[in-house]
């Protein structure tokens, strides 16, 4: 008789600290990074607390962006059309849309009323 393999559930092994994946804790960092700048900011003019908030408040940012979807709700057309999509992807794809200096154009049909 041969070996057999034990299924076993292998979801969320590739986290870090429970609740990061490693794409969520690298925006998590970097937000972090952006709000400790801020943080230096704020901390010069002598409201020390306000700036560990503004940290905390960028890296949560951060943690939201890398870790949630956009929400698929039929009330937007924005919605609809990225509906269920990593909010990373959809920030970098309109990113690169804008840097290219892509235009988009519309054409409206006008429908011409028949006199009678």
């Amino acid at each position: 008789m041969g070996p057999y393999n034990i299924p076993r559930n292998v979801k969320d092994e590739g986290r870090i600290l429970f609740i990061f994946t490693g794409k969520s804790m690298i925006y998590t960092m970097v937000c972090a990074a952006v709000g400790f700048l801020f943080y230096l900011i704020i901390a010069a003019c002598g409201a020390k607390m306000i700036g560990m908030i503004v940290i905390a408040i960028f890296a949560l940012i951060g943690y939201c962006v890398g870790t949630f979807k956009v929400p698929d709700l039929g009330a937007f057309a924005f919605t609809k059309k990225v509906g269920g999509e990593n909010i990373d992807d959809v920030i970098v794809r309109a990113i690169r849309f804008k840097k290219s200096h892509n235009k988009i154009y519309t054409y409206e049909i006008e429908e011409e009323a028949k006199d009678e």
